[in-house]
Order: C-alpha cells, then structure tokens, then sequence
C-alpha cells in the first residue's frame, strides 16, 4: 500500500525537507502539498485524498485534539502521526488519540546541525512526552552548562550529541562552528533536558537564546535591530514567552524616548518589517532600563525574573 503524507509543514525547513520531502520520495509515498495551512482545507485533504502519514509541529497537534470541527472520522486511514520542531505535551498528543485510538504517535528529537533526527519515541511508548531513544550510531550526554561536567539521571542539562549525522560545521563561519562542536567533536545543542532510567530523552528548554515559534528559530537580536530603528525606541531587548499553540512568541521590553510612544505603534511598525511568525505576539512592555553585564550583553534570564513572573 503507498503511503499518503500532507505536506504542510515548509521544505525549506529541516523537519519538512527530510521527514516529508525526501523521505517521501525515497520510499515511494505519494505526498499532497498544501501552500499553507488553513483548518477547513486540511481537514478537507485529509478526507479526500486519505492520508496515512502526518508529520506535524506541536501547533498543528494541538489543533487536532482540540478543535471541535475535528472528529474520529478524519483519522480513518491515519497510521503514524509524528511530531517534531518542539516538545509537545501528554495531554495535547492524548486528545489526539482519543480521536483516533489505531493511531500510533511518534515523537522525534533534533535541529537542523544533526541532519535533524537525534532520537525518536518507539512504537507503543506510552510516554508521549518523551522524545524516545537516540537513533543508531548516536551518543547524547546531558551536561552540567557551567561546568560541563555529566550529570545524572533525571537530572536537567545542556544536550550534547555525537554521530555521523552532526555537521561537519557552519559554512564560512569556523568561529561559531567552534563555539558549537567542541575539541572532542561533540556538538552542544543549546537544548535542555534530561533522560530517565529507560534512556529516554525529554526535552524541557533552551540553553541559547533563539525563540522558537511553531517550530521557526526567531533571533532576538534580528527584532532588537529592527525596534531601534523606530525614533521613539531608545534602548530594547526581546525574549520569548511560553505560548500554549506557537511554543514559543516573542515579547519585546523598550525604554521609551517618547512617553506618547504605544505598544500597538510599535507592533504595527514591525507588521509589514517582519514574517508573522516574527512579530511581538507576547507583546510590548515599557520598562525603565535594560538589565545588561558589564560587556553590554542584555541578561535575558534576569530581563524574565524581573518581569515574567
């Protein structure tokens, strides 16, 4: 039987490129590509051309179990779903089996620099938080970030990752790749997490400061640019907030020079600068100063206690 697969999620992306396009291609599945995502449409595809695979982001997930428009018969010919580009929760990946009970969910680990896949749930795992085992030839460790020394079980870390499909390193940039893969060739994830007794990964947080919004790394210091240039702005740091469908959004902290300066001027001034997935969906706060070390570098992490209690 050919296997049917939506294609939704963008090609230029790792997660698309790899699990839809290419796999796709090499095991002979038929794929059904949809511009963007639209609920109506999707579920509409779904029914009629009988998909059997779908690859998803934690956004999409979320809207599969919750939705009320979506019902057990739009899973009738689903075999796999699988989600990646972010951890997702037992309870958003439970509604969707409670739609579709035959369906055997899967959730995998890894970033672009690992080609992506890190690790992958197994079948019939019913920790559907987990992101699994790491695939074969794959070390992980999970280590302490200041001291880099390993840490034990359960207990929360920087992943770090070795295999044949880590890269060899960041085209024309030996400063970052060294910043990234150590002396020892393991590469340093930026990605928090710990592993339990069985050896299972789980995902929890971000070491480095990319935003991750429905899957798409989102630059602090991109918006931070951008923000300064409006004349009212004197000084801006971005963070990303927790958000329940995106993962994560950006929120932007601004030291006004103008008192008449609004949040919504200043949303609407990065609208048309900015891709949606970019813009200030956490929102604007004005605050009197930014907290920076002595180098000028912005303290995110006190930026969030001070203000995101």
């Amino acid at each position: 039987m050919q296997d049917v697969v939506l294609g939704v999620l963008p090609f230029f992306h790792v997660y698309g490129l790899t699990s839809i396009l290419i796999s796709s291609l090499y095991f002979g599945a038929k794929i059904v590509t949809l511009p963007q995502f639209k609920p109506d449409v999707y579920l509409s595809t779904l029914v009629k051309y009988k998909a059997t695979v779908l690859y998803m982001v934690p956004p999409l997930i979320q809207f599969l179990g919750a939705h009320p428009k979506v019902m057990s018969n739009h899973f009738e010919t689903v075999r796999f779903v699988t989600s990646g580009a972010g951890p997702i929760g037992q309870s958003d990946a439970q509604r969707v089996l409670d739609k579709g009970s035959h369906i055997h969910f899967i959730q995998g680990y890894g970033l672009t620099e690992t080609s992506p896949l890190v690790s992958v749930l197994q079948r019939g795992n019913i920790n559907l938080n987990s992101s699994g085992i790491p695939v074969p030839n794959t070390y992980v460790k999970v280590v302490n970030t200041d001291t880099g020394v390993n840490v034990g079980q359960g207990v929360v870390g920087e992943l770090c990752v070795k295999g044949p499909q880590v890269m060899l390193g960041y085209h024309n940039n030996p400063s970052a790749t060294a910043a990234t893969i150590d002396s020892d060739g393991w590469l340093h994830t930026g990605d928090m997490g710990y592993y339990d007794k069985h050896s299972h990964l789980f995902v929890v947080d971000r070491l480095k400061e990319l935003i991750k919004v429905k899957g798409f790394q989102v630059a602090p210091a991109e918006l931070e640019e951008i923000l300064r240039r409006h004349p009212a702005v004197g000084d801006v740091a971005v963070i990303g907030l927790p958000h329940e469908k995106s993962g994560e959004v950006p929120k932007a902290f601004i030291v006004p020079k103008d008192s008449k300066l609004t949040a919504d001027e200043v949303k609407n001034f990065m609208a048309d600068k900015v891709s949606e997935y970019k813009r200030l969906e956490g929102g604007v706060q004005f605050v009197p100063s930014i907290p920076k070390n002595s180098a000028g570098k912005i303290l995110r992490r006190k930026l969030k206690e001070m203000y995101c209690k």
